[in-house]
């Protein structure tokens, strides 16, 4: 089980506390109103991502850094380190011999982990994983055993960037890319073009993160065909709807939020039920989940309800790392729409759908947080919550 800092907003006091600053000096510096610095502060507004990039600026940090990076338990700490090792030693390949059947299952017990939300299971097998797979890439020198070797670095980035251990994610999309570049594969270079736009996402540089995903799909466009290139374009347009959406400038981010959900709609008609493909997955329903979670991110919390409406039958086979954010998210939309009863119900579902994950999601900390703030009054789930997340009442 992980354990975690302080949710977001109180994380957010906490650092601008440690540098003398007020609200009225940070808040200027950062260009929001001091009234909304103030609510985010005590509780009574969630800390949004785009905020917290806007204030991590004057900080000197980084969006991950306001939200609060997630912590392992001691007893991971030994498995943390010895995977800091294995990505480290990447072009040194140890001595000892790997079958591939080995890889294969290794990777797909590993794909379930990712899928079930399951971090402290994940951080257990990842460096013995990661070393086994270093070793059958450099001795078979196939595209399949690169592409493997991808694979496992991207589920080191999606696990590292879950903690907002940034240092760890930037090395982990190097590594993929590079793996990826070993023997030609334009599916890996898309997927790996992918999760490098999340460090930008994660740094709060999201302009520099579009960048990324265009550039990435045009690539995709002229070296892919059929449904391969319909699925890379699709998890594309995913990302580069995530950065549009936290644009500053919400006229721009509208606009360049439509453009890639125009693009990932064309793309999900390619298929009938979301592919799971590299861990990732794309179609209609995860579509339909960054939708919501976008016309959120650009301040339209009734657009983000209207389009979770059918939100049961949208999560129905997803797995638990979907339906957890996209929980959260419906939670966040309630809240900014003054629905507090509705948002911990959400919040709910979030936790039960995946606790290990829900812990260590700033949103659903930082959710919960308001959440509990406002109802002034605990209740029963809110006493449940609160053991779950280490959040005091």
């Amino acid at each position: 089980m992980s354990t975690t800092e302080p949710a977001p907003g109180t994380n957010l006091a906490a650092l601008r506390k440690a540098r003398g600053w007020s609200q009225a000096y940070l808040a200027r510096k950062a260009s929001i109103s001091v009234s909304l610095l103030s609510k985010i502060e005590v509780g009574d507004r969630t800390l949004t991502p785009a905020v917290a990039a806007a204030l991590g600026k004057p900080l000197g940090l980084t969006m991950a850094e306001i939200l609060g990076r997630a912590s392992m338990e001691q007893d991971a700490e030994a498995h943390l380190s010895a995977l800091r090792s294995a990505v480290r030693d990447y072009d040194l390949p140890g001595g000892h011999a790997v079958h591939e059947d080995q890889i294969t299952a290794a990777l797909e017990c590993a794909g379930r982990l990712r899928d079930g939300a399951q971090v402290t299971g994940l951080v257990r097998m990842l460096p013995k994983l990661l070393r086994d797979a270093t070793v059958h890439a450099h001795a078979a020198n196939t595209v399949a055993a690169w592409a493997v070797l991808s694979d496992v670095y991207s589920t080191v980035y999606w696990l590292a960037a879950r903690h907002r251990w940034m240092d760890m994610a930037e090395l982990a999309v190097t590594r993929q890319r590079w793996a990826i570049e070993q023997q030609t594969n334009p599916l890996g270079s898309a997927l790996a073009a992918r999760d490098r736009a999340g460090t930008y996402l994660n740094d709060g540089d999201f302009e520099g993160g579009l960048v990324i995903v265009d550039r990435a799909i045009a690539a995709a466009q002229s070296g892919l065909a059929g449904q391969e290139r319909a699925f890379a374009v699709g998890v594309l347009n995913l990302r580069g709807m995530t950065l549009a959406g936290r644009l500053t400038d919400k006229v721009e981010g509208k606009r360049e939020a439509e453009r890639h959900i125009a693009s990932a709609a064309d793309a999900a008609e390619w298929f009938g039920r979301d592919w799971n493909r590299h861990h990732m997955i794309f179609g209609p329903q995860n579509t339909a989940t960054h939708v919501l979670a976008t016309r959120l991110d650009l301040g339209k919390p009734h657009e983000a309800l209207s389009a979770a409406e059918e939100i049961d039958a949208v999560l129905d086979g997803l797995p638990p790392t979907r339906i957890t954010p996209t929980r959260i998210n419906m939670a966040r939309a309630q809240l900014d729409v003054g629905d507090r009863d509705a948002a911990l119900e959400s919040l709910t579902l979030a936790w039960d759908a995946a606790p290990q994950m829900a812990r260590i999601h700033p949103m659903g900390r930082e959710v919960f947080r308001v959440v509990s703030s406002l109802h002034r009054r605990s209740n029963p789930e809110l006493l449940r919550l609160s053991r779950l997340s280490g959040i005091p009442l």
